[in-house]
């Protein structure tokens, strides 16, 4: 009969890095769903080759014209990205977009499935 190894999730921390020790770095489970947030939020459609319709671009709204209408359709917008690319990982508990000159900030509270533990994040972006 052969051991069976137990084997932990490992993820690797965003951006991509090396660790103090020179090696590739790693996130901790709550981190890492911090990562995926990010990423979702701020990648553009049409960025990503194999997965065009995967982001939010927010980041592609932050010299319109800011109006009660537009960040209405953003929250909507982010909601149901989250809810379609994250929804087996994190629920929505309360989300508010603001946008200000040259930046987008995101405060999202959700919970972790997987733990159930809520989290309260800001998330900003900056136009390039």
């Amino acid at each position: 009969m052969r051991p069976t190894s137990h084997r932990t999730r490992t993820d690797i921390a965003f951006p991509f890095h090396a660790d103090r020790r020179g090696r590739t770095a790693h996130a901790r489970p709550a981190e890492h769903v911090h990562d995926l947030i990010e990423q979702l939020l701020f990648t553009s459609p049409g960025e990503r080759v194999m997965r065009p319709d995967f982001g939010c671009g927010l980041l592609d709204l932050v010299f319109a014209p800011n109006s009660p209408e537009l960040v209405s359709t953003l929250e909507l917008a982010v909601q149901a990205a989250l809810q379609r690319w994250l929804g087996d990982l994190v629920e929505v508990v309360s989300l508010d977009i603001a946008g200000e000159d040259d930046a987008v900030r995101v405060q999202l509270s959700y919970l972790v499935r997987a733990t159930g533990s809520v989290h309260e994040d800001l998330f900003e972006g900056r136009a390039a």
